[in-house]
C-alpha cells in the first residue's frame, strides 16, 4: 500500500525534474548562442569600420574576442538566480555588453536611463532583460535596414519596462520567427513581449518583466503524498534556507528538520535539496 502511494509522486517528481533540467538547458544554450551573435557582429563591426585604419581595426577586434572569451571561462551570469542587481548597473552592463557594435557598426543607438531610485532586479530578470534587447539589436543588425534605435528601460514597482524601437521597414509582426528567441526568453520569466510595426517607419518592442516570481503549483499528485509540515519545509529548503533557519521559523529543531528534509527525499525521488527545490519550483 505504501508503495502505491509513492510510486506516482515519484514518477511525477521526476517527470518535473526532467522539465525542470530541459528547460535549463535550453536557456544556456540560447544564451551562449546569443553571446556569440553579439561578439561576432562586434568583431565584424570593427573589421568593417571605415573610422580605423588595418592596425585599429584588428587591435579593437582582438580586445572584443578576449573579452568574449574571459567572459565564457568565468561564466559571469551563472550566479544570475540567486542574486539582486540594482536597476542602473544592470543597465550599465547591457551598455557595455553593446559598446563594440555601437562604436565601430553603423547603427546609431541611443539609451534612455531607468530611475536610479528604481527597485533592484533579481538576477534572473537582469539576465533576461539583456538578452532580450541584445537579441532584438540583433535582429535590427540583420534586417538590415535600421540605422537607428531607441532603448529604454523604466520600472513601475512590479514590472521591468523595456521598450526598443527602430527606424526600419517597420515589418515586424509578433509571429515573426527572427523575434522567437526573445519571446521565449519573456515567457520564461513570465514577462509580457507585445510588437507594434508601422511600414516605412519602423518597429517598437514592449516588455513587461514581473520583478516577482509567480505563486509556485505544486502537481496535485506530489501535494497529496505530503503532510503540512512537510509542505512548509519544501518550501523553504526550495528558497534555500539552511536546515538552522527552517527550525528558527517553524519552532522545531534541527534534527526534526532533518527527519522531514530526508523524507521529502524518499517521497519525491529526489537526490539532494537541489533536486528538491527544482520539484518545489516546478509547475
Amino acid at each position: 500500500m505504501s508503495r502505491t502511494l509513492h510510486d506516482g509522486p515519484t514518477r511525477a517528481g521526476s517527470d518535473a525534474l526532467a522539465r525542470t533540467l530541459a528547460s535549463e538547458h535550453a536557456r544556456a544554450t540560447a544564451d551562449l548562442v546569443d553571446r556569440h551573435a553579439m561578439t561576432l557582429e562586434s568583431v565584424l563591426a570593427a573589421l568593417r569600420s571605415r573610422r580605423l585604419d588595418d592596425r585599429a581595426a584588428r587591435a579593437e577586434a582582438i580586445d572584443v574576442a578576449a573579452g568574449a572569451l574571459v567572459a565564457l571561462r568565468t561564466g559571469s551570469d551563472r550566479d544570475r538566480g540567486t542574486t539582486l542587481e540594482p536597476v542602473v548597473g544592470a543597465f550599465a552592463r547591457l551598455r557595455s555588453d553593446l559598446r563594440p557594435l555601437v562604436r565601430f557598426g553603423d547603427l546609431d543607438v541611443q539609451f534612455v536611463e531607468p530611475p536610479a531610485t528604481g527597485r533592484a532586479l533579481p538576477g534572473d530578470v537582469a539576465h533576461v532583460a539583456r538578452a532580450v534587447v541584445r537579441n532584438a539589436v540583433l535582429t535590427f543588425v540583420d534586417a538590415g535596414d535600421a540605422r537607428r534605435v531607441r532603448i529604454q528601460w523604466d520600472c513601475d514597482g512590479l514590472n521591468l519596462l523595456i521598450a526598443i524601437r527602430d527606424d526600419g521597414a517597420g515589418e515586424l509582426t509578433a509571429h515573426d520567427d527572427a523575434l522567437r528567441p526573445i519571446t521565449e526568453q519573456v515567457s520564461g520569466v513570465g514577462g509580457e513581449l507585445t510588437v507594434a510595426s508601422t511600414v516605412g517607419w519602423g518597429s517598437e518592442l514592449t516588455v513587461r518583466l514581473p520583478l516577482d516570481p509567480p505563486p509556485s503549483n505544486e502537481p496535485w499528485e506530489l501535494v497529496a503524498a505530503l503532510s503540512e509540515r512537510e509542505r512548509e519545509v519544501l518550501h523553504r529548503v526550495a528558497a534555500g534556507d539552511r536546515n538552522r533557519d527552517i527550525a528558527t521559523a517553524l519552532g522545531i529543531s534541527d534534527n526534526t528538520v532533518k527527519f522531514h528534509v530526508s523524507n521529502l527525499l524518499r517521497k519525491l525521488g529526489a537526490r539532494s535539496r537541489t533536486e528538491l527545490a527544482a520539484l518545489a519550483s516546478s509547475p
